[in-house]
């Protein structure tokens, strides 16, 4: 009795052990394919900033790397939040995979989706996203949100911050769009 039991649990440990592989497996698949579509979504959204924005343009000549986050998801009621993730691109080449999240407080109803994409000018304000355990906004280097008038005559020549960032793709209804406050967070690989 006492083999039946002992050969009968390690066929159960086995027919575990190949579930939870297989549930590794899938998930590993299923994270690819995410980051896949990720990746596609993000060059897809900035080849069309920058055949639309000139200063974009200009600017993605000059810059170390861009980080564009295609789609975020931004609801409050008094309390908000806002999550979505995006790809970092060097070289023209996806090299990191990161989210972004903030909450806020204060006067604020709706909901909205819109996409950024942020131009790192220099290696130190680069550095500054990957150096640390995530990048809060408006702590570190100088950002500057780009709107559409400062869109159509940003030049490499007038750029001297350190990061601009522009915001794209907005809809739905929700005041006090910004990017203060908000974390970049490195996803694991």
């Amino acid at each position: 009795m006492h083999k039946t039991f002992v050969s009968q649990l390690a066929r159960t440990s086995r027919m575990f052990l190949i579930a939870v592989l297989a549930a590794l497996v899938g998930s590993v698949a299923a994270l690819a394919a995410d980051r896949t579509a990720l990746e596609r979504d993000a060059q897809n959204t900035y080849q069309k900033l920058i055949a639309r924005v000139s200063g974009a343009k200009a600017l993605s000549r000059d810059a170390v790397a861009v980080l564009v986050f295609p789609k975020i998801t931004k609801a409050g009621l008094v309390i908000g939040g806002q999550y979505g993730d995006g790809v970092l691109f060097k070289g023209g080449k996806a090299v990191g995979f990161y989210n972004t999240s903030g909450a806020s407080y204060g006067l604020q109803a709706g909901a909205q989706q819109y996409g950024y994409a942020m131009f790192f000018m220099n290696e130190k304000s680069l550095n500054a996203l990957t150096a640390n355990d995530g990048f809060e906004v408006g702590v570190g280097p100088s950002i500057v949100v780009v709107d559409q008038g400062m869109g159509k005559s940003l030049t490499s020549t007038t750029a001297k911050d350190d990061i601009y960032a522009f915001i794209f793709s907005q809809k739905g209804l929700m005041a006090g769009l910004g990017l203060q406050g908000n974390k970049i967070t490195r996803l694991s690989e």
